[in-house]
């Protein structure tokens, strides 16, 4: 789907999805000590904002400019305000920085895998040693929302096999509830060794 599809999906109702974090992320990230932290395809903006009122400072990438408007008018006169970067910006294309980040979040991305690689290959050189990769998406399995084609739904085979140089510690499909159904999220979390030198 296109930038100019997803805007209008977004200027069509007031909040696209909800305003609490991803349920994984609040699990990984709940109780964590407040580093700089990359949100690639941040939508409106609920994990970075959620994130950002823990003390984290925060890099919110998306390539809708209506979803980005609506995530900096929603942490606006708030203490989360100053605490966010957003940017519009395509991640097929966007320089993601090296080195930079204590922790990466990957939430509801689904491009080509030739994308994905590229753009999970460019993720895993943003973390610093001992950062945090958190990778939850749509899985091929799943029949309860979300995209249907299998080219763009992901594994956690696929997703930890283009974290090179990551210690992949869960990769696993995994159930969400959503109402009186369950979707099911690939979800990922992998770590850059310490020690590794890059």
């Amino acid at each position: 789907m296109e930038a100019q599809e997803w805007d209008r999906r977004y200027a069509a109702q007031e909040l696209l999805w909800s305003a609490t974090p991803n349920q994984f992320v609040e699990a990984e990230f709940t109780g964590a000590r407040p580093g700089r932290a990359l949100d690639l395809a941040c939508g409106e903006g609920r994990n970075a904002g959620w994130l950002a009122g823990l003390g984290w400072q925060v890099t919110a990438v998306d390539f809708s400019p209506v979803a980005v408007d609506r995530g900096r008018a929603t942490v606006a006169d708030t203490a989360a305000d100053t605490a966010i970067e957003w940017i519009v910006a395509d991640l097929t294309s966007w320089p993601i920085p090296e080195d930079a980040y204590d922790a990466v979040i990957v939430a509801y991305l689904h491009l080509p895998q030739t994308d994905m690689a590229a753009i999970l290959g460019r993720a895993t050189r943003a973390l610093r040693p001992g950062g945090v990769l958190l990778f939850v998406g749509h899985d091929r399995s799943n029949t309860v929302g979300g995209p249907q084609d299998p080219r763009i739904l992901h594994t956690p085979a696929t997703v930890a096999g283009s974290l090179a140089g990551l210690e992949i510690t869960r990769a696993e499909s995994v159930p969400r509830e959503v109402g009186d159904r369950f979707a099911t999220d690939t979800l990922v979390r992998a770590v850059r060794p310490v020690s590794t030198e890059r």
